[in-house]
């Protein structure tokens, strides 16, 4: 009796292991959130008066990128300071960015958060307000991760820059030539 139990046992256990290990690991496409940051602070600047449109810049998206993936790594981070030290200046340049920067961190301590949720952060903090609303920010980057407890959105926020493209053909940009 117990060797049967055991025989109708195993295969059960077999089909659930494999329905584990098979499950494929979910990835957050944060697209149309990070889209939707550019089109806000887009919104922000023009209440405040700003006749200019804010563009998407592929080297502030990488500065952003490596924020968010240093605060979403280093639980004890929190704002513009990475954990090796670097200030978002240093990861403009280093991403190629020649202008002025300046940048808005959100950490929401949960899998998600809304378009609205995070604006509302940044719009009723007057350093970030300020940094959204300057007329003079005509580039952005905005990069944004998700964990199952935690999702930080990272912006580059910048003045311009006279730094010719950082991306070079037949390598994926940020990556050694």
């Amino acid at each position: 009796m117990r060797a049967l139990r055991c025989a109708y046992a195993l295969p059960a256990l077999a089909v659930l292991g494999g329905a584990v290990l098979g499950t494929p690991t979910a990835v957050a496409d944060n697209k149309r959130l990070n889209d939707g940051v550019v089109a806000n602070v887009y919104t922000v600047q023009h209440q405040a008066g700003c006749d200019t449109d804010i563009e998407i810049n592929p080297k502030l998206r990488l500065a952003a990128q490596w924020h968010t993936n240093d605060v979403v790594n280093n639980r004890a981070l929190n704002g513009d300071i990475g954990s090796d030290g670097s200030t978002v200046t240093d990861r403009a340049r280093k991403a190629g960015y020649d202008g002025a920067v300046a940048e808005t961190v959100a950490t929401n301590p949960a899998l998600a958060i809304s378009g609205v949720e995070l604006i509302n952060q940044w719009y009723h903090r007057p350093d970030y307000h300020a940094i959204m609303a300057d007329c003079a920010n005509v580039d952005i980057g905005v990069w944004s991760e998700n964990l199952i407890d935690r999702t930080v959105v990272v912006a580059v926020y910048g003045k311009g820059d006279s730094a010719p493209p950082a991306q070079g053909p037949g390598r994926a940009f940020g990556q050694p030539g």
